[in-house]
Order: structure tokens, then sequence, then C-alpha cells
């Protein structure tokens, strides 16, 4: 029997360490390849350590809300091999990819033969410089995180040989257990097959729904009612006390810290957004036939701020002592609720180089993803201004709390048709607009009242000067 040390996998460029929050297995369980072996969480996102190997957990080497670094040995797993690897730990760390790579092709070698797939010659070419390259590579790192999808590192290795992006390897239906992408999922795409297709020995896993089927929510709908369980405990009388969950609790905390941190000052705006609202009511039909999803206010309003921010770049900026740091990039988050209750900000990341199609298209997939658990941590990373749409719960307008470190964040009320004063060359008259709030909170300490009037107002001016001729 052989020992496998499952490591804690890389879960995104800035994440360094995840809590574990549950073990799914106990010591002495079977498991079978792909199976969840521990739940863990980052700061905000959680997901599942599957194991690549097949076995029985030997020894839990961490405990429950432990905080674990990348790379950490978390579990030792016993497997099906040559006795006496437990007595070499080092050798073993080394040995895992290619144990895991050993999997994989025993797996190609079941399911189809290579030599009956035209221009495999190439593809197999490359793929034997990548695996020759794969064990110095990614020594001590036995899977790839991405969201809750995990990818091996030969699978890594092969997409990036082959110039698969992250997008394409993220699309790629994968036909191992729970979904994983295996190296015949990847061939196939490669030689324009339909992603997922198994092998006729292959079992047809049940598929996820697609994503696109899921769409984003309008303004007007509420959020899905909570379904995560909360544990109650009896108090006096009828009163009951609530224990806060994980994410709770970190909410608190980071909201506690920013009123301590940013002395707060307000504005608020209302916008005529007639022409935004008929402009969509327009395209909207189209653009939900041509895409598949629906084009919401959301990204409308973001692109506003992003151009907003254009202008006045002092307000994406962030305090460091009394340094003021200036950020390049544009990152808005987007405050998206949770069906737990909780609130979670999912940022888009250089929101002044997209399109307006191109930011549609992030709002709809984060929001999607953070609906369904399935967001990645480096997703609710690097944001230098957040907007909230408080308006989708009827709100008229609110007073949000900065989200730290950043310096503002942005709400939008709810739009509702109201009486409002026109000027006309003929003189002024009284019709029916579309009218909402826009209200800002910004740290005093480096944004004063002139500069966050500005900025605000320049949001507003940009929705109500919007272009109906404004092509998708």
């Amino acid at each position: 029997m052989a020992i496998y040390k499952l490591l804690l996998p890389k879960m995104g460029e800035s994440v360094s360490e995840a809590t574990v929050t549950k073990w799914v297995k106990q010591v002495g369980d079977k498991i079978d390849e792909d199976d969840a072996v521990v739940e863990i969480a980052t700061d905000k996102v959680d997901s599942e350590v599957p194991s690549p190997v097949a076995g029985v957990l030997k020894e839990r080497l961490v405990e429950e809300n432990q905080v674990v670094q990348v790379g950490d040995v978390i579990a030792l797993i016993e497997t099906d091999g040559p006795e006496g690897d437990d007595q070499a730990p080092a050798a073993q760390e080394e040995s895992a990819p290619v144990q895991e790579e050993r999997v994989e092709e025993q797996e190609i070698s079941e399911t189809v033969q290579e030599e009956e797939i035209p221009g495999m010659d190439q593809i197999q070419h490359n793929r034997t410089e990548v695996e020759s390259n794969h064990q110095d590579t990614h020594s001590g790192t036995q899977e790839v995180h991405s969201g809750i999808r995990f990818y091996s590192p030969l699978i890594r290795n092969i997409a990036q040989q082959e110039g698969i992006s992250q997008q394409q390897l993220d699309a790629i239906e994968g036909t191992g257990a729970e979904g994983r992408v295996t190296k015949q999922d990847v061939l196939n795409y490669l030689q324009g097959k339909p992603s997922g297709t198994p092998a006729p020995s292959a079992v047809q896993p049940q598929q996820e729904q697609p994503a696109a089927s899921v769409q984003a929510p309008k303004a007007t709908e509420q959020p899905a009612q909570t379904t995560q369980p909360v544990q109650i405990v009896r108090a006096s009388g009828d009163d009951e006390i609530i224990e806060m969950d994980r994410m709770r609790r970190l909410i608190a905390d980071h909201m506690v810290n920013s009123v301590k941190t940013s002395p707060h000052v307000f504005s608020v705006v209302e916008a005529d957004v007639t022409n935004l609202v008929n402009w969509r009511n327009k395209v909207k039909d189209g653009y939900k036939k041509a895409e598949g999803e629906n084009i919401t206010f959301t990204p409308l309003i973001i692109q506003a701020i992003a151009k907003a921010i254009k202008d006045f770049p002092m307000i994406n900026v962030s305090v460091d002592g009394y340094n003021i740091i200036r950020k390049k990039n544009i990152n808005i988050g987007m405050a998206t609720a949770l069906p737990s209750g909780n609130l979670i900000v999912p940022v888009i990341k250089n929101v002044d180089q997209l399109s307006l199609t191109g930011i549609s298209r992030s709002v709809n997939d984060l929001a999607n993803r953070a609906r369904n658990n399935k967001l990645k941590p480096d997703d609710t990373q690097g944001g230098t201004f957040t907007m909230t749409n408080i308006g989708a719960f009827g709100n008229i307008f609110g007073m949000p709390i900065i989200n730290q470190p950043q310096a503002a964040i942005l709400a939008v009320g709810t739009i509702k048709k109201k009486p409002a004063v026109l000027e006309t060359e003929f003189g002024d008259v009284i019709a029916v607009r579309h009218m909402m709030y826009i209200s800002m909170s910004y740290d005093h300490r480096v944004i004063d009242g002139a500069l966050g009037g500005q900025f605000i107002r320049k949001v507003a001016d940009y929705l109500e000067q919007w272009d109906v001729d404004t092509v998708l």
C-alpha cells in the first residue's frame, strides 16, 4: 500500500491560506477519485478539496476551523501501490503529480485509441513535452483550484501548451466525477469534438444546468429566500438567540472596522434616466435573443461609474497612513445578495477597457456564480470602487458603508415614474419621467464634499445623457 499526501491546492494568485470548515470524509472512509474530502473557506468563498486518487482516508492532519497554508499537507490517503512508499515522504510529494498523471493516462487508454483521432500526432508531441516537464514544474502541488472547479497540473500544462485560455477551459464540460475536466475532454476540445463527449465505455454523468439558462434578476425582483440553516438557542421568554454563521461574522467585523476607520460623508443626487429606460426597453429583447441572457440596468450604471472615475481619478484611491494610493486599474465591485441572506462583492476587473456587452456578460456571470456558490477566490479581490443596487428591493436611496480599503461606495435606488419640470423652447412643462436617486458614501480623509459631489453628479450626467442610438 502507498500513502498519498493530499495538499491544500492553490486557489488564486491573491489567496495564500484557507480555513478547514468541515471534513466530508472520516478516517477509514473509502474515497473514490474526485470525491470531496474536506470543505474549506477563504475570506468569503467556500469550496471543496477533492481527492485526485482512490483509496482510504488514513489520517487527517488538521482540525476543523484550523487555518492552513496553500501547499500544506492536510490528509494522508492510503492507496493501492508499492509497499514502502509511506517511508519516503519527500519522494511522495515529488511523485504525487506523476501518480495523478498515471491515473489520467489509464483513463484515456481505456476510453479511446489516440491513433483514431485525426491530428493526434501533433497534440501527442505537444503533450509529451508538457508531461516531461510536469513533475519539475508542479512538484508538491497535486491540484490547481479555479472556483469550485479543480484542474490537475497536467490539464493546466496542456491548456497552456495548446493556447487554451482560462475562459475556454472553464467552458469545457468535464466527464470526470462531479464534472471534473479530464485529459480526454481537453483532447476532444482540441479536435473540435463536443466537449464532454464520453467514450463508449464511459458513463455519462449528470450535467449541470448551463450557466446561460440562469438569468440575472431584474431590478424589481426580490432575492431568494434564506435556505441556510441557522443555529437557534432559546433564551428567556419568547426571544431567540441566533448564532452568526462564518460569513456573517466576517461581514460584521468588516463593517465595524470600516466605520471605525473612515469618517463617512454622504451625498445624494436625483437623475432623470428616462432615455436610459427607453433605450433598454428597446434593445432588451434583441439582446436576450443574441446573448441568451438579460441586460439589466447594473452594467449601464457600472459603465457610467467607470467613465466618471476616468474624469475624477482621485475617487479611485485608498489610504495607507498619511499616504494616498491612487489606483491605476478601475475594478468595480457589485454587492450581491446571496440566497443565505448574506452579502458578497464580486469584482469586475478593468471595467473601463470593456465594452457594454462585455460588462453585461461579466455582471451576469458573476451574479450567477455568486448565487450558486461558484465564485473563485480571486473574483472578490482587487476592487477599487463598489456599487450596490438597493433599488432591487424597492428602496429609494440609502447610505451604504464603505468597502475597505476603498474610499467610496455608490448606491442606486429604485427607478420610479414621477412628474418632473422640463424646460422647452415653448416654456416649462410638467411631464412623467423615470427618476432615480443616486447616493454615495465616501471617506472624508481623502475625498472632500466638492470632489464627492462633482463625481456623483457626473455619474448622473452620464446616465441622463444616455444616447438612445447606442448599439451593442
